[in-house]
């Protein structure tokens, strides 16, 4: 076996970041060097997981961390507030950046664009790093061809910080690249209670539900004269996200650019 890939995990105290620190310490390809996390203390990024210690202690400073693991890739499951700072950070120090963290912005992300650019070092931005959601995009794509008449419905938790969800953009973002913009419905329609028609994005609306107990689902509903498609994906827990976060990481190891979405590493 080759030489592994230093790891290390930003926000590691959160659901998604203990999902990943167990994801790191299972593949021998990988290489667990370091853990942050602004809240945890310092604990064992073992302990941190209910698993065995591994000598790798939990940092709050990601640059004092950075410093002293010198990793080659940072996965990075925080908050909207800090990823920016977390991304611009990693990819001054050196190190790649896999973000999973949602919430950035289009000049943000083009922001880091030039700066991977600069550094000539690779990084990779997804909004779903799940199989079936990115299945799930790809035959919504391909339905907008033949179905321009569309809304999208997404639900999650009522602790997700943003909305819509980074699923449901990017999904209207690749609906938009084979339908042309207009604006669905009566012209006349009015709505009655502000935002009760949802977000509206190209011509067509974007629905976000925020409840407890509902972990991640994703409808995209399409239709026709006389009948209607629905593509539906659902993620039930955490884990399901690993193997393409796995993949992300391996395959940063080779980029020199940023990859905005998942769809690039399948090639």
């Amino acid at each position: 076996m080759g030489e592994r890939i230093r790891v290390g995990v930003v926000g590691a105290g959160g659901r998604m970041g203990k999902e990943v620190v167990k994801m790191v310490l299972q593949d021998q390809a990988l290489e667990l060097v370091a853990a942050v996390d602004r809240s945890a203390g310092e604990v064992d990024a073992g302990s941190l997981v209910g698993i065995a210690a591994t000598g790798v202690m939990v940092k709050s400073d990601l640059v004092e961390a950075l410093a002293a693991a010198k990793p080659d890739v940072i996965v990075d499951f925080t908050t909207p507030a800090s990823v920016m700072e977390n991304t611009v950070t990693a990819i001054q120090h050196g190190v790649r950046p896999v973000v999973g963290t949602t919430g950035l912005s289009v000049e943000q992300i083009e922001e880091i664009r030039s700066l991977c650019r600069e550094k000539g070092i690779g990084a990779v931005i997804a909004p779903n790093f799940s199989i079936g959601a990115f299945l799930m995009m790809q035959f919504a794509k391909q339905a907008a061809k033949y179905l321009p008449n569309v809304e999208i419905i997404e639900y999650h938790g009522d602790q997700k910080l943003d909305a819509p969800s980074g699923t449901a953009v990017k999904t209207a973002e690749l609906i938009s690249e084979v339908r042309e913009e207009h604006r669905q419905g009566n012209p006349n329609e009015e709505e009655k209670i502000e935002g009760s028609r949802g977000g509206y994005y190209n011509g067509f609306r974007i629905h976000s539900v925020r409840l407890p107990g509902i972990f991640a689902q994703q409808e995209v509903i399409f239709g026709g004269n006389g009948e209607s498609l629905k593509i539906r994906h659902d993620s039930y827990e955490r884990a399901g996200y690993m193997p393409g976060v796995n993949l992300a990481v391996k395959k940063v190891m080779q980029l020199q650019e940023l990859v905005y979405d998942f769809e690039h590493l399948m090639d």
